[in-house]
């Protein structure tokens, strides 16, 4: 009967030292409602909004590069080249951007960049999901 009694004490005089803290560490860090967007991506403060770099995959998932893509930031182009006979129907763009922000539309497979005359065109959506910044990709085919 001793032993069960000075167990429950001990029991009570953790968890009056324990709970408190648990408690506050519950209010600082478990209690806030951090915003989430429709892609279930947390929204952040954050408002830069821009592509870092940018590759281009063929079908091999090799690149189809000839040299390092041209990531102009001012005026939202991507310039790159790729190889000669490169299968332009069958591309997979892969781009690094600022961070916690998103791409538009979203890379699900492979791209048909076929039509030179078109380029194509995706938004980079900053953190705070207020920035939006449309970055056109012109590719080029290196010559024979």
């Amino acid at each position: 009967m001793k032993k069960n009694h000075l167990k429950n004490r001990i029991i009570q005089k953790i968890c009056v030292a324990v709970c408190p803290f648990i408690m506050l560490l519950c209010v600082f860090t478990g209690c806030y409602d951090y915003p989430i967007d429709e892609d279930g991506l947390l929204i952040t403060e954050r408002s830069q909004c821009f592509v870092s770099s940018f590759e281009l995959l063929g079908s091999d998932f090799q690149t189809v590069r000839t040299k390092n893509a041209v990531v102009d930031t001012v005026a939202c182009t991507i310039d790159v080249e790729v190889f000669y006979a490169t299968d332009l129907t069958h591309l997979w763009p892969q781009f690094t951007l600022v961070t916690d922000a998103k791409l538009e539309p979203k890379i699900t497979g492979w791209t048909d960049f076929s039509d030179l005359t078109k380029p194509k065109q995706y938004t980079v959506i900053s953190g705070n999901r207020k920035v939006r910044k449309t970055y056109t990709i012109n590719l080029s085919v290196q010559k024979p």
